[in-house]
């Protein structure tokens, strides 16, 4: 018979690898993208339109979903997303006109939102001191995005771009039937078909001004991981002149890490303090930041009796390094951010953690778009890292100011209390 602590370990595992399978998923039109673009003739907007798609439709349901993950248990709702997306996948060899694939990103999306269900599901099944770890295990799953860089080049050009997502639905239905059966409800959920709590009840964290905070701070260290992730292969192409299959290898280096460091940043924010972490992270993107914003330069200096010109670029392989840095600092952010959240609302993390990681989703839409727009308005192709460079800085002073009043309120609170004693 399996034991509780079996089915903790089990029921976390499968569920991470099934959140990798549907994140794969979700991303797999940053591969596609390229090659639709290509065949349709699409303007910059019109291609960020596309890639924006299925994030669009994520972010907007993962709300809901873990609202109905802490009303019915996530391992169900995980599961119906899961397989709706693959029965789309597998009619995808239809589409054939603009719309149609925008249609197709749409549902696509779906699989985005299985995060927050997941997060609901996993929540419940560890106590507080290993939240982080397990939050940051099964947050591991977006290597799912790792995986299309590796994998859908290399399908494409085996089996055409057809039939890749056809294969891509074949899998995902499987392991969500695996993860379904190999997997256990949660305790939470074990006794009952669903938690008697009425939705104003739910609701109720949402209408604290620190969550939306939590989400501007997941805007970008998700939003941003996620805009890049489907904006870097076409990034390398153009700038550095590479095939789509050695641009997808080289924006591994930047997804595979982001993902996998995940769990340890997850282990790091228990141990050492999730909002100390976070704040480290946001120095650490800033700084590489810095750097991967300034665009290929020439400058002429009118000297004495000569002109010297000066050319100013960065090459791939420091540009490589700085993605990759930044792609780790990320990962320990998204960790750092869902422990912080658990810390104020360890019994809403469905909704909370389904609000967070909605504004997050929006921040990767909203990114896509805005690259695209930025291109297109200045034709400068860095111009994308200025706009996170400007974002982050606005986090991180809005971040400070809330540090500040809440180490004022906390002094305040104390003095209060002293004065109280003291009479």
């Amino acid at each position: 018979m399996t034991t509780r602590r079996q089915q903790q370990r089990i029921s976390l595992t499968s569920s991470a690898v099934a959140f990798a399978a549907a994140f794969a998923a979700w991303t797999l039109f940053s591969i596609l993208g390229v090659e639709i673009r290509e065949q349709l003739q699409l303007n910059y907007t019109q291609f960020a339109l596309l890639l924006v798609a299925p994030i669009f439709s994520g972010a907007l349901a993962r709300l809901p979903s873990g609202i109905l993950a802490d009303i019915y248990g996530g391992r169900r709702v995980m599961f119906i997303e899961m397989a709706i997306v693959g029965l789309a996948l597998l009619f995808y060899p239809l589409a054939s006109l603009y719309w149609h694939y925008l249609l197709f990103g749409v549902v696509i999306g779906l699989a985005g939102a299985t995060f927050s269900a997941g997060i609901s599901f996993v929540s419940s099944w560890h106590d507080k001191r290993r939240q982080g770890t397990a939050m940051g295990i099964f947050g591991a799953g977006d290597a799912g995005a790792a995986i299309t860089n590796l994998v859908a080049p290399l399908a494409v050009l085996q089996f055409g771009s057809d039939y890749v997502p056809v294969v891509y639905g074949a899998v995902l239905l499987s392991v969500a039937v695996v993860f379904f059966l190999v997997s256990s409800e949660d305790p939470v959920h074990q006794s009952q078909a669903k938690i008697e709590r009425p939705l104003r009840e739910e609701l109720a964290p949402l209408a604290k001004l620190r969550v939306w905070r939590f989400g501007l701070y997941y805007f970008f260290v998700f939003g941003g991981f996620l805009a890049l992730t489907l904006w870097l292969p076409q990034f390398y192409v153009e700038q550095y002149g590479l095939d789509l299959k050695t641009a997808s290898f080289a924006t591994l280096l930047f997804t595979l890490p982001a993902a996998l460091v995940r769990a340890l940043g997850g282990w790091f924010a228990d141990h050492f303090g999730a909002r100390t972490i976070n704040w480290m992270v946001f120095w650490v993107c800033l700084v590489c930041l810095f750097f991967l914003s300034y665009p290929p330069t020439t400058m002429t200096i009118h000297g004495i009796d000569r002109e010297l010109s000066l050319n100013i670029t960065t090459p791939m392989w420091l540009f490589t390094a700085l993605i990759f840095v930044m792609g780790v600092a990320m990962g320990f952010g998204k960790a750092s951010i869902y422990r912080i959240i658990y810390d104020y609302f360890p019994g809403h993390m469905g909704a909370v953690g389904g609000a967070v990681g909605m504004i997050g989703a929006m921040g990767g839409l909203a990114l896509l778009l805005l690259f695209g727009l930025a291109n297109d308005l200045t034709g400068i192709r860095t111009s994308c890292f200025m706009l996170l460079y400007g974002g982050l800085a606005g986090c991180m002073i809005l971040m400070h100011f809330a540090i500040k009043r809440d180490e004022f309120r906390q002094r305040y609170a104390q003095a209060q209390a002293d004065e109280f004693l003291s009479l």
